[in-house]
């Protein structure tokens, strides 16, 4: 073989390399794909599922939601994890508008069509990812006796002014057994509340001890 034909060869063949996936790399699964491998009846194709279901985006949402109510709790188990699994990447800098499509999908899962549980993971979700455009849905479940302390944390940990504003809001029109908990968030969020104190700060046993 000549010095010209090894030399075609060889660049053919770094070429080659060049452009071939990766082993162990798999291709990019549709949202149908990844719903059965977390439906499978394997453990191991089940928890491949979850940890790889990070850049499934928007439109696996609310199939993965769906799952997360089956009846197998091993398999709500892994779609709960792969539904945290987007969206802490859809959370990762610079991904706005993977963020803002997986946010209004996740906004979508706080109506009274989806159970309390679904509900429950999406306001927490929120908390992570949520902007502007979850505050108002979110602020109305603090009105649900089963959702109002999910959807308080929410609004605490979501980093807008608007959130601040809901809190003061939801703060006057409280039930009495809800506004220490509301005024807590507030502090939280370097707010002056009176007429509320901490109550990690009251005494939980009587003591004769007295301030100095």
């Amino acid at each position: 073989m000549s010095m010209n034909n090894l030399s075609r060869k060889s660049l053919a063949a770094g070429a080659a390399g060049l452009f071939a996936a990766p082993a162990g790399t798999a291709r990019p699964e549709t949202v149908d794909e990844l719903i059965a491998r977390i439906r499978d009846a394997s453990d191991k194709v089940r928890t491949e599922a979850w940890l790889n279901a990070g850049k499934a985006g928007a439109p696996a949402v609310k199939p993965l939601a769906k799952v997360m109510t089956d009846n197998d709790l091993e398999v709500a188990r892994a779609a709960k994890r792969a539904l945290w699994k987007l969206v802490r990447d859809a959370g990762r800098p610079r991904a706005g508008r993977q963020t803002r499509a997986v946010e209004a999908e996740l906004i979508g899962l706080l109506g009274d069509d989806q159970a309390v549980l679904v509900r429950r993971e999406a306001l927490w979700m929120l908390s992570e990812i949520g902007g502007r455009n979850s505050i108002k849905p979110v602020a109305q479940l603090m009105k649900n006796a089963e959702l109002r302390e999910d959807a308080r944390m929410s609004l605490e940990r979501i980093p807008t002014k608007r959130a601040i504003t809901a809190l003061k809001a939801r703060f006057k029109a409280a039930p009495e057994d809800f506004k220490a908990h509301i005024a807590q968030s507030l502090r939280k969020r370097g707010e002056q509340v009176a007429g509320y104190p901490c109550r990690k700060l009251a005494p939980t046993r009587k003591t004769d001890l007295k301030p100095l």
